[in-house]
């Protein structure tokens, strides 16, 4: 009996263990809770998934996570990140992929490890063999954090850094992606579907290509699937753009001026409002000119010959042509306009 009763209270004392710690397997409120963060870079969602111990007055660095041993960075289950595409960390390539995230603290460097094994539970089964990839870093000094937090900072169009903050310690990791890369390769990915039936799909993609100096020669042959599709003022002059970008002057000039011919009088007038805000004062009055002889009646057209009588300092007449431009604007345009009128009776320049 007795014997009985030595083998049975080790077994009372395991289950009381396990009763009081927090359950692995039910769907049950923990102490550390969970949290998800998801950061767009480009048209990359980098996210990563992770519990958050609290300090509770406890010594953290140095004490309840050791230094120079591999920590899960979190708590719970492994902390897990997600790439849906290449991606470099630290200047290091890293694969699309899921990833153990699992951190190396130091006093004075830090080791961060992406492990190819993301489904374990912590750092407790943890191979080196494993690792994707391996990077150093240095903690920095930051304002309390009682709650573990990561968080990206220092966005830029094509990095961001995560930073993992707790107690009074910050380990900042960057993260890079080659956007334009992945962007043409998603453009060529998006108009096989129903965009390629569309004039401004093959548009937008071709515009995003020169926009960013990125393939002119697949930019050329996007813009002229577009207008393939459907002729319009808005991708011949794209297509000015590209064949500008490549350096076909007399090729470029034709493309443009096809898109003028094209061009209804608010594409003329907004056109010439480019022009105007790059500098290009008497190309603009040209255009302006040329939308008044094409739509003489449009409200827009008579704007343009204010701006164009403005320019040669002729107010009287400015002011008279806006006012025949208030007459003919629409309800929603007919504020703006007015105040023009009031800048060109005052002798005000309304092209400055």
């Amino acid at each position: 009996m007795n014997k009985v009763r030595l083998l049975i209270l080790p077994c009372l004392l395991l289950v009381a263990a396990l009763c009081s710690a927090q359950s692995t397997q039910m769907n049950l409120p923990r102490q550390s809770q969970r949290a998800q963060l998801t950061q767009r870079i480009g048209i990359t969602d980098i996210s990563i998934v992770y519990s958050r111990p609290l300090v509770n007055g406890r010594k953290i660095w140095g004490g309840l996570v050791p230094y120079g041993q591999v920590w899960r960075a979190g708590a719970n289950e492994n902390t897990i990140i997600t790439f849906p595409n290449d991606v470099t960390v630290e200047g290091k390539p890293l694969a699309a992929g899921t990833y153990g995230l699992h951190m190396i603290p130091g006093e004075n460097e830090w080791t961060v490890i992406f492990l190819k094994m993301h489904t374990a539970w912590g750092s407790f089964t943890y191979k080196e063999s494993e690792d994707a990839l391996r990077v150093s870093v240095k903690p920095q000094a930051t304002e309390f954090h009682n709650a573990l937090t990561y968080d990206f900072d220092q966005l830029q169009p094509d990095s961001s850094v995560l930073v993992m903050s707790w107690d009074k310690v910050a380990v900042p990791v960057k993260m890079s992606v080659d956007v334009n890369k992945i962007v043409e390769a998603s453009l060529n990915n998006q108009l096989r579907g129903l965009s390629q039936y569309t004039w401004d799909g093959w548009d937008d993609a071709a515009t995003y290509l020169v926009d960013n100096k990125v393939d002119l020669n697949e930019a050329l042959k996007w813009e002229n699937n577009s207008i393939a599709n459907e002729d319009r003022y808005d991708n011949e002059m794209t297509k000015y753009r590209i064949l500008k970008a490549m350096g076909q002057d007399t090729e470029a000039q034709q493309a443009k001026d096809k898109a003028l011919a094209l061009a209804n009088a608010q594409q003329l007038y907004g056109y010439g409002r480019q022009l105007q805000r790059e500098k290009k004062q008497d190309e603009a009055f040209n255009i302006y000119k040329e939308a008044a002889q094409k739509y003489p009646d449009n409200w827009l057209s008579h704007a343009g010959l204010a701006r164009v009588a403005c320019g040669e300092g002729n107010y009287s007449e400015a002011a008279k042509q806006m006012q025949l431009a208030l007459a003919g604007a629409p309800d929603g345009a007919k504020q703006g306009v007015q105040s023009l009128v009031t800048k060109l009776q005052a002798k005000q320049d309304i092209n400055q």
